[in-house]
């Protein structure tokens, strides 16, 4: 059904010049974003075929309605449409123009006619998309243009502070921007708290701070509509926060009165979280009710540091400190967990953060997972399983003997040779790593911070990046060159 998402990127792609008119710059970003997730979910083998229909026919609908109808498009299914070869979008150019296929076939592709492409759209395109693997080439002239010709460095280089927050008088365990947000981002500590702040419009301001633990908040999650905040705290209890009114809305104590140490969201349902405690145990639990489902509950190794699901919810990966990773399978209907798999990262050292991406760029099309670990070493490992199976493909030397580092992927899909992930580090650095690059692997260093930096997070344009640290303070950097430049 991966055709289907094609068909999906096509009508989005037609549209895209009624969106936003005086704004080409975002058009461009949200084809980019829009391929990405398209190509994530044509992964999954779990998904409704009919669902995939029903909604690429809804949408046409909604884009209709809303927009009209464009001026070259005419009546019928997406598969009848003809295009003119001015509404292909550059994605697709980049595409055909990344294929491994023989000259011949490149020349007949770059040189059809519009009444041509009708034909091939419906006939050979669709055999060529679903027998071919999109691979990268030097030759991708498409992708250079869209990524202004830079490498991965030059990408990643920093105009320098766009603010520095100092709310918190203890060490600020974990940074987030919302989802599909570049402007709001919240922070907690171990002094109790958590803040809310805005970036855009300057001046960056403190919009609130929430306030009720009786403890160090170690983890907290935005909603998927951004509207709520799940934090948990060591006093062994979990809030949910409305965001708008800066108020809690919920207190869910731990059974077992342990120190709740992680949390999160189910991507696709966030009806249901994820708690773990210093007591080795998982559960799943319900918004809705405050409780945890009957078959939810779990038991690790040690005390859960860290969680992870893939993008589909369905499989879920927990890190403790005595250095192991456990996958589950997540039942969303009934919430039950079961355990399928223990991987040793290594024994005896904490496993402090886990972030999951099913596709990092064209060279990095394998799902996978990025493990932070107490002995000074940043891994990659390639989810070879459906049930949370792991491969360790490469490691990073980073500075992390003793503290809870954090690490995450680069949000947006990479559009030249590469792909890259963030970490901090103990010797106050943010560090950038390019995943493909054998030798050297670390394209940029940002200074600034005077303590171990804990957590590093991008927005969704990567046009500001936050990073946290063990003295209190936060700083957002702000990247040169133009916004969403990726």
């Amino acid at each position: 059904m991966a055709a289907v998402w094609q068909q999906v990127l096509a009508l989005d792609a037609k549209y895209n010049a009624y969106r936003t008119p005086n704004s080409p710059q975002f058009r461009t970003l949200y084809i980019r974003r829009r391929s990405q997730l398209l190509r994530e979910n044509a992964k999954s083998e779990h998904r409704d075929p009919v669902a995939r229909k029903d909604y690429l026919h809804l949408r046409a609908q909604l884009l209709t309605s809303r927009y009209g109808s464009p001026a070259f498009s005419d009546q019928g299914s997406i598969r009848s449409r003809s295009f003119s070869t001015k509404s292909i979008s550059r994605n697709t150019l980049e595409s055909l123009d990344s294929f491994h296929i023989n000259d011949s076939r490149k020349h007949h592709f770059r040189h059809m006619s519009s009444g041509s492409l009708k034909h091939i759209y419906e006939g050979p395109m669709k055999r060529v998309f679903d027998s071919i693997e999109v691979v990268p080439t030097k030759e991708a002239e498409a992708s250079r243009a869209m990524a202004g010709g830079k490498s991965i460095s030059e990408n990643y280089a920093f105009a320098g502070m766009h603010h520095i927050f100092d709310q918190h008088t203890d060490a600020v365990t974990r940074v987030k921007f919302a989802n599909d947000d570049k402007s709001r981002v919240a922070c907690s500590s171990v002094d109790g708290t958590l803040s809310i702040c805005q970036l855009i419009p300057p001046p960056a301001t403190v919009i609130c701070m929430l306030k009720g633990h009786m403890a160090g908040v170690v983890d907290f999650v935005w909603s998927l509509s951004n509207d709520v905040v799940l934090s948990v705290s060591l006093d062994g209890t979990a809030r949910l926060w409305d965001v708008a009114a800066g108020s809690c809305m919920r207190v869910i104590e731990d059974g077992t009165n342990a120190e709740l140490l992680s949390c999160l969201f189910h991507p696709l349902n966030n009806n249901m979280f994820v708690i773990g405690n210093s007591k080795s145990s998982i559960q799943l639990m319900n918004v809705s009710t405050g409780k945890g489902y009957k078959a939810g509950c779990s038991k690790v190794i040690g005390k859960v540091l860290a969680l992870a699901f893939d993008p589909s919810g369905r499989i879920l990966w927990s890190g403790d400190d005595k250095g192991y990773m456990f996958s589950f399978l997540v039942d969303v209907a009934s919430g039950k967990l079961t355990k399928t798999r223990r991987i040793s990262v290594c024994e005896g050292h904490p496993v402090t953060s886990i972030s999951a991406r099913s596709w990092i760029s064209r060279e990095a099309r394998d799902p996978s997972l990025l493990v932070n670990c107490c002995v000074n070493a940043l891994c990659l490992f390639k989810i070879v399983t459906d049930d949370g199976g792991l491969q360790l493909k490469r490691t990073f030397q980073i500075k992390q003997k003793d503290s809870n580092i954090k690490s995450n992927f680069c949000p947006l899909m990479s559009f030249r040779q590469g792909a890259c992930v963030i970490s901090g580090s103990e010797d106050m650095c943010v560090l950038f790593f390019d995943i493909a690059k054998e030798k050297k692997p670390c394209v940029n260093k940002l200074l600034g911070h005077s303590a171990a930096v804990l957590d590093v997070c991008f927005n969704c344009d990567e046009s500001l990046l936050a990073s946290c640290d063990a003295q209190g303070m936060v700083i957002i950097w702000k990247r040169e060159g133009k916004q969403g430049a990726l």
